[in-house]
């Protein structure tokens, strides 16, 4: 499978040579430049067959087949793209160093704001989900002081990230779906002293989506910061086929007050790529400094004037544009087909979970992410089995990932498990990848035979 795989690349080297050509012809007016180099293509042939074998080192994250963590290959485009833009090496942090791709980025992120409603806005790539939720919420922190509420399911680094800005952070419980619990947030907010409430679409562990509607009506009566972490999820606002309660959580997303989302999740993009965006414009002055030797040649807005960052690749701006070009960001496109495929498959799969004794998935995906426990006496016997089917699927090239759960996500009475402790070892398949959709019956195969070995 993987010759039929990478042969799309090759194919793609093609588009790659004349890109460069017209590169290449972009500097015609300059002096002739003799590239550095030693010259030795043998030399840079071994070293490169060398690499080569060192990364078959990995699991093979480009295939269905690896269903384990959050992995997904860059399409072709954005591959390509990024490899043209490496000629130029941009840098997006002054226009100087970046000019095209700084204009790139612009539009890019525009769309992606559009994407949540918002025609005005702040923003700009950056290295990830965990540098974008900084910037966040340190914006959050100058402007809306006081204490960070996020859900126990939400992502560890914003608890992290509150201890690095200096400021309070309180876990607040998550209800029986992997969900914020709006009640609890409810009783804390009585209590006063918070400053910015951090709302997650999407879970890493379970792919749960926060009640946002609810979270924004308890904002009304408060007045705390909206911070919407859509690291993973994002995207989905493009999607189709979600239930009802992922639904509103995605349609009233542009109430919020900044929202997170990462590229080189969904979006197809190489690592690392994220993105922050503020929804009032004005947030930018939270950022003003000056820098006399780098913001000299333009007086339009340079990146580095609204980012924490400083160097940062044009590259992955160029990627992102080029994907976005190849696949626009609209209901209905392809780009939003590719999306309902892959919760397509996590609810395929999910309901042959359902249906066999041996497994007790823990609820109804709301996204693409599964996760289910293999049924035993007890929850500790359950996690024994968990890790020892995990294994035995390896062996059969089916990668899972194994995630550790509130026993409260999982109807333990109603199986009959004895729950001998609050958390359990469960299996979790991410399956992000828009060919999982027409794999979910290879993937049952070898949990079948995993399970049964």
């Amino acid at each position: 499978m993987t010759e039929g795989r990478f042969a799309l690349e090759r194919a793609g080297l093609d588009a790659l040579r004349a890109a460069l050509d017209r590169l290449d012809e972009g500097f015609a007016a300059l002096p002739a430049l003799e590239a550095a180099s030693d010259g030795d293509a043998a030399a840079l042939r071994r070293v490169l067959l060398e690499t080569a074998a060192r990364l078959t080192d990995n699991y093979p994250y480009f295939h269905p087949l690896y269903a384990g963590q959050m992995l997904k290959p860059p399409d072709p485009v954005a591959r390509l793209a990024y490899a043209l833009a490496t000629w130029i090496n941009p840098n997006n942090h002054a226009l100087d160093g970046g000019r095209a791709s700084s204009a790139m980025e612009k539009e890019a992120v525009a769309d992606l704001a559009k994407m949540f409603g918002w025609d005005e806005h702040l923003g700009h790539l950056c290295g990830g989900g965990t540098m974008a939720n900084l910037e966040a919420l340190w914006a959050a922190g100058r402007l809306a002081p006081g204490a960070v509420l996020a859900s126990a399911q939400a992502h560890y680094t914003h608890e992290r990230i509150s201890a690095v800005l200096g400021l309070p952070f309180e876990e607040v419980a998550a209800d029986r779906f992997g969900r914020l619990d709006a009640e609890a947030l409810a009783r804390r907010l009585e209590r006063g002293g918070v400053g910015t409430v951090v709302a997650t679409l999407g879970t890493t562990a379970t792919g749960s989506v926060d009640p946002l509607p609810g979270i924004l009506r308890l904002k009304e009566r408060h007045g705390f910061r909206l911070h919407v972490d859509a690291a993973y999820g994002g995207y989905f606002r493009l999607a189709e086929n979600l239930d009802a309660p992922a639904r509103q959580a995605f349609d009233a997303i542009g109430e919020a007050d900044s929202i997170v989302v990462d590229p080189h999740k969904h979006g197809l993009q190489p690592y690392g790529c994220g993105c922050v965006l503020f929804r009032d414009p004005s947030v930018g002055r939270l950022y003003r400094h000056d820098s006399p030797y780098t913001y000299f040649s333009s007086s339009e807005l340079h990146l580095g004037e609204i980012s924490l960052e400083c160097s940062r690749p044009g590259a992955s701006a160029v990627a992102l544009w080029a994907t976005m070009r190849m696949l626009p960001l609209e209901r209905r496109g392809t780009f939003a087909r590719r999306l309902e495929d892959s919760r397509a498959a996590a609810l395929d799969l999910h309901a042959r979970l359902a249906k066999d004794p041996r497994f007790l998935p823990a609820f109804r995906p709301e996204l693409d992410i599964v996760v289910w426990l293999v049924r035993d006496a007890s929850l500790t016997a359950c996690s024994a089995r968990a890790r020892r089917v995990f294994a035995a699927a390896a062996r059969r090239n089916l990668h899972l990932a194994l995630a550790e759960l509130p026993a409260a996500f999982l109807d333990l009475e109603g199986a009959g498990i004895a729950r001998d402790r609050d958390t359990v070892t469960c299996l979790r398949s991410v399956l992000m990848k828009p060919e999982h959709r027409e794999w979910v019956g290879a993937i049952w195969a070898a949990l079948d035979a995993a399970a049964g070995a």
